[in-house]
């Protein structure tokens, strides 16, 4: 089975993200793409545990700017 991949994103008017579209046309809240990605369901993507000690969706560091999370285009 292939991965599905991040294709597009929501963010809040502070500019955090909130939902994600995959690119089999799946709508995730934060939560559920968070659950995904733990389950390694979605590709170019992993979770990091933050200072403040919550768990974090980010994009896989590839030297490419075009599929960071925060550079996909908004739905």
């Amino acid at each position: 089975m292939e991965q599905k991949q991040f294709v597009a994103v929501q963010k809040n008017a502070d500019g955090d993200l909130t939902a994600f579209k995959t690119s089999d046309g799946s709508l995730l809240l934060y939560e559920e793409a968070l659950q995904e990605v733990l389950a390694g369901s979605i590709a170019n993507v992993s979770a990091f545990k933050g200072k403040d000690g919550g768990t974090y969706i980010r994009s896989n560091p590839d030297n490419r700017k075009d599929n960071n999370l925060d550079q996909l285009p908004l739905f």
